[in-house]
């Protein structure tokens, strides 16, 4: 059984940093692509970032592309979410999915999700 954590979420001010985590759990690591997606209240779920099995190819949501960056460490079954320069628009549940097909920016490909994390930014 899959399972997906996040962790790294948390409150800080406009302009400050936060990297995100995600660890997976009951499934071959390398195998998976893997995407970032928000929700922020009264909104629907947004697709963030994404990053290939290798970690070669990323795609990034236009709204985030030169402050998020997102990696992965296979050795550690972990993938990372840094995000640099939060603006109080960044505020939103954050998700990690992953899913065995190929890297897309579309959310309904990824099958595995965590339970995500709130990141909140005040100006």
């Amino acid at each position: 059984q899959v399972h997906l954590v996040e962790t790294g979420g948390g409150s800080v001010q406009t302009g400050d940093s936060l990297t995100l985590s995600c660890d997976l759990t009951g499934g071959t690591f390398s195998r998976y692509a893997f995407a970032w997606s928000r929700q922020a209240p009264g909104k629907e779920r947004e697709f963030v970032a994404s990053i290939s099995w290798s970690g070669g190819t990323t795609y990034y949501a236009s709204s985030v592309k030169g402050r998020f960056t997102t990696y992965r460490d296979n050795a550690k079954n972990t993938v990372y979410l840094q995000m640099n320069s939060l603006r109080p628009e960044d505020t939103a549940v954050y998700y990690c999915a992953a899913t065995t097909r190929s890297i897309s920016d579309h959310m309904n490909t990824y099958d595995y999700w965590g339970q995500g994390t709130q990141v909140t930014v005040s100006s």
